[in-house]
């Protein structure tokens, strides 16, 4: 027991700064999905065609805050292609986001040329602000979080603004916000766009990080976002704006601090994922169950 502890206690720091970077792709599904009923797989292209995307451009000798920006508008534009996909040529969600999955990786391996890109010996992004990010976790820590939590409280009031409400009521009911004069493909542009340039941001900032880019780094990512989303929900609810925004960065968190005790207890790599979906599955129970409770309450008063 005592041996787990100490196993699980030392992952915490380092699975805690990975949770909230990877917040980001669970909010890059969140939004498409939750807010404009637009279920989206681009996530799982964009967020490599960021890392990818921004190792390139440092190798070449860019500007690493510019080479961030390039790869967070490159993620945008990526959202966009894939609405314009189902907007344009009536392609199902799911499909055009395949699709551009499936383009986005020959797109990655001709920006790099070659299938990975070692950035040990570049300055990144982090570098050049503090010079020793790649090697204090607890400072990693304290950047993300504040940025999490900034992220969290724009992005909450925005979508009370009236263009955070046209964006909402495009996912509740595309032909009542045409009604009343919003334009949907632009909300759908904008929400898509901005979704996968979330995930493009994370991609960037785990190339820099772990100090190389792969075309394979966006492997799984689509289900460990989905999975930390569902238990985000589970735990604080989608009552409301705030909750649903943070959300993605409460699961992602709890998730990967789940990652932490499977693998301080032993288990095998490859069971990890049993355990998580075991996981999920007891969460996905207990809001059922909580809904149902408070359904039966609202009948019995």
């Amino acid at each position: 027991m005592i041996d787990f502890i100490s196993g699980f206690w030392s992952l915490v720091p380092v699975t805690l700064a990975q949770s909230l970077v990877y917040g980001f792709v669970a909010l890059g599904i969140m939004i498409p999905f939750r807010l404009l009923n637009f279920p989206d797989l681009t996530c799982e292209g964009a967020f490599p065609l960021g890392g990818c995307l921004c190792a390139a451009l440092l190798v070449a000798g860019v500007p690493p805050s510019l080479a961030f920006a390039i790869a967070i508008a490159a993620g945008f534009l990526a959202g966009c292609a894939t609405a314009l996909i189902h907007l344009n040529l009536r392609i199902n969600t799911l499909l055009a986001g395949i699709l551009m999955i499936t383009m986005l990786w020959s797109l990655n391996l001709r920006i790099m040329g070659k299938s990975n890109t070692p950035l040990f010996t570049e300055a990144t992004f982090f570098d050049s602000i503090f010079p020793n990010f790649n090697i204090d976790v607890l400072l990693q820590n304290s950047i993300w979080l504040p940025v999490v939590i900034v992220v969290v409280l724009l992005l909450s009031w925005y979508l009370r603004t009236d263009s955070g409400l046209g964006l909402r009521s495009t996912g509740a009911s595309s032909a009542m916000a045409r009604a009343n004069g919003i334009n949907t493909w632009q909300m759908t542009l904008l929400g898509v766009g901005a979704a996968n340039a979330f995930s493009a941001f994370a991609g960037a900032s785990v190339a820099q990080i772990q100090g190389y880019a792969d075309v394979a780094m966006g492997f799984g990512v689509l289900i460990n976002g989905l999975a930390a989303l569902i238990i985000g929900e589970a735990i604080v609810g989608r009552s409301s704006v705030g909750r649903q925004v943070a959300a993605p960065f409460v699961g992602s968190v709890v998730y990967y601090q789940v990652i932490s005790a499977g693998l301080a207890a032993g288990v095998n790599p490859s069971d990890l994922k049993l355990v998580t979906g075991l996981f999920v599955l007891v969460m996905l129970a207990m809001s059922s169950r909580r809904g149902g409770f408070r359904s039966e309450a609202k009948l019995n008063a």
